[in-house]
């Protein structure tokens, strides 16, 4: 298993089950799942795989920024509404290795209209952060996204 989810009441699923980032189904994927821990913020255990490395011993960084994007997608979500992604900052502050225990926590920052600004941190298990970002989404009107299988 490559995720172990944090308890708690809600659990979002995926918006479609062959999402690279949450879907099952995918058969490459990372499998991410998210619980809600708090007023607009997600959390999930993430523990990376050597498939995914860059470097010998160093999660590649494009794997590390779509993980930190999907947390930050979860927070958004917890309005209601399924967000795109228009904006995305990442900042790899350390190499995250394959195998390592992490915490990955996403949070709404800011709700503005159709807008939602979002950050979101990868950290190893005695809290040292690994990588920060900072994303701008935008709620999709009618609160269903393209290829939403609900």
């Amino acid at each position: 298993m490559r995720v172990e989810t944090v308890s708690s009441p809600h659990i979002f699923p995926a918006v479609s089950n062959r999402c690279f980032a949450c879907g099952q189904d995918h058969p490459c994927g990372l499998h991410l799942s998210f619980a809600e821990s708090g007023a607009g913020e997600v959390r999930s255990n993430w523990r990376p795989e050597t498939q995914w490395e860059g470097f010998r011993g160093v999660i590649h960084g494009g794997i590390v920024s779509t993980v930190l994007d999907e947390a930050m997608s979860k927070a958004a979500a917890t309005g209601g509404t399924p967000a795109y992604t228009c904006d995305l900052r990442v900042r790899l502050k350390r190499h995250v290795t394959p195998g390592e225990r992490l915490e990955v926590r996403g949070w709404v920052v800011d709700r503005t209209k159709r807008k939602v600004l979002t950050e979101a941190t990868i950290s190893d298990a005695g809290g040292c952060e690994l990588a920060h970002a900072w994303a701008t989404f935008l709620e999709v009107p009618g609160g269903r996204a393209v290829g939403d299988e609900r």
